[in-house]
């Protein structure tokens, strides 16, 4: 289940390949019509905070659907004690007109090879089934990278299911900070995020890929069943379907999308909550990387501060982080600088 990752991992992608942004009027509209059927969903909300200041952070799923709104009142009333916002890339950059060009050249080979020439003969054949059955063939894809293309055909199965970036928890409170005239930052740059979701080892994106075309009829169920696991806020489901597996089996992918960022993060957060004068702040990103010993929560109870759950719907005893199953592995040494070859012979720009 590793293509789930992208639900709590960064997915800019699914605003670059999607319609424009919804209007705030018109999700409210949505949200309103769906609320009677669901409860809001339980938040992955914590609160660290210092002597003089608190950063809260919400854990994003990157594709919801109208029913998923309201959200609970405890990420209302976080919102309310928070002088601004901050996102995993700031809302300007997100929708600069420029990142789907960017976008596009990081999804394409740089090197001459082809998606035709570096999937083994098996997978091309499932694959261009697969495609068939939505009117595509390998050819029209042959000049992408196996990552983009398992990125597509997942967000194709979400969309079908009803899920959208509009409505995604980030999309959604950078509205509502709009409106409230709240100011907003990011904790990295456009660039920074599109050169994270490019930088995974060919061997892995292959992997992650058949994944998919070995069982794509079993994927909307994976969808939902995490989906359901973020709204419950069932942190063991979550810890165990998302970080573990893709610790465990992608590993180098997981060091570069999640323990990287998060390490580049937590001085950030630090500033945030050292700098007393800056008020608190409520901290958007993808619910992976608030998981884990590696996770920001872990990270930040190791400097110190003071960290609570935030979750007035919580049953007694699941309030905390699960258990780290099994033991972590090294992190591995940092990826080549610009210019140098990868682990499969690719070379990456900065």
């Amino acid at each position: 289940m590793r293509l789930l990752k992208l639900f709590l991992a960064p997915l800019t992608a699914a605003v670059l390949l999607s319609a424009p942004l919804t209007s705030a009027t018109a999700v409210t509209g949505q949200a309103a019509a769906a609320s009677a059927a669901k409860p809001a969903p339980v938040p992955l909300l914590w609160k660290v905070s210092d002597a003089d200041n608190a950063v809260y952070l919400l854990g994003s799923f990157h594709l919801l659907r109208p029913d998923d709104y309201p959200l609970a009142a405890d990420v209302d009333q976080a919102f309310a004690d928070s002088a601004r916002l901050v996102f995993e890339v700031p809302p300007e950059q997100m929708f600069d007109p420029s990142v789907a060009q960017r976008f596009m050249a990081r999804a394409r080979f740089d090197d001459g090879r082809s998606l035709s020439q570096v999937l083994p003969a098996d997978l091309r054949e499932k694959l261009n089934r697969v495609l068939a059955k939505n009117g595509a063939s390998l050819a029209q894809l042959d000049p992408l990278e196996p990552w983009f293309v398992n990125l597509s055909l997942v967000l194709g199965v979400s969309q079908s299911l009803g899920f959208s970036p509009q409505l995604g928890l980030d999309q959604y409170l950078m509205r509502q900070a709009a409106a409230a005239e709240k100011p907003t930052a990011g904790l990295e740059s456009m660039d920074a995020q599109l050169q994270a979701m490019d930088a995974g080892p060919l061997p892995e994106q292959i992997k992650a890929l058949r994944e998919f075309v070995d069982q794509p009829e079993e994927v909307p169920g994976m969808l939902e069943d995490m989906h359901g696991a973020w709204r419950r806020a069932d942190l063991a489901t979550l810890d165990a379907k998302a970080r573990v597996e893709m610790r465990d089996k992608t590993p180098e992918t997981y060091r570069i999308v999640n323990v990287e960022r998060n390490l580049a993060w937590l001085p950030q957060l630090q500033k945030m909550l050292d700098e007393s004068r800056q008020g608190n702040t409520l901290v958007v990103v993808g619910s992976l990387h608030l998981l884990g010993d590696d996770g920001l929560i872990e990270l930040l109870r190791g400097k110190g501060y003071k960290i609570e759950r935030v979750c007035g719907a919580c049953a007694a005893g699941t309030a905390d982080l699960p258990a780290p199953s099994g033991p972590e592995p090294t992190v591995p040494a940092l990826e080549p600088a610009a210019g140098e070859k990868r682990g499969d012979g690719k070379p990456k720009a900065g």
